[in-house]
């Protein structure tokens, strides 16, 4: 039987384990992903940002992260953007289908929320993530942010 994929709020109990995640990572995806911890961290002083840990059944496996707000705060506060912000997926896990199953759920939730698309930013090179977005339907738009290939998949 396949497991069930969820997307829990992080707690007490369990921000040890979610952040202990980033452990497992390779060196080439490390250099791709923030360590959970700092996520967690930028993620308490961001008015913009959801997050969760991704769980498979009762394991956590990963972690997802997404800005929603605007597009330019100092400019444009109208324009609501949906932004992966982050997503990691504990190297054990990987290859399972959990990843992809969060971006699915990801993407119920920002649909929910009225959004259009779904913006990504990957850098390039060992360990990117690139290809598993294009799997997902992202599409590269020619920006580049932070040194980092931005993508997009319209819902």
């Amino acid at each position: 039987m396949a497991e069930i994929v969820t997307l829990r709020e992080i707690t007490e109990e369990t921000v040890r384990p979610i952040c202990a995640l980033s452990d497992t990572l390779s060196p080439a995806h490390k250099k791709m992903v923030a360590d959970n911890a700092i996520s967690i961290a930028e993620a308490h002083f961001s008015p913009y940002a959801w997050f969760r840990a991704i769980y498979a059944d009762e394991t956590p496996v990963g972690f997802i992260m997404i800005y929603i707000g605007p597009e330019d705060e100092e400019k444009d506060k109208l324009n609501t953007v949906h932004f992966l912000w982050r997503l990691m997926v504990a190297a054990p896990y990987q290859g399972k289908g959990y990843g992809r199953r969060a971006i699915e759920l990801l993407i119920d939730k920002v649909k929910a929320d009225g959004a259009t698309e779904l913006l990504v930013s990957c850098g390039e090179g060992e360990g990117s993530p690139e290809e598993f977005y294009r799997t997902l339907g992202f599409e590269r738009t020619g920006e580049v942010l932070d040194d980092e290939v931005v993508m997009k998949r319209p819902l």
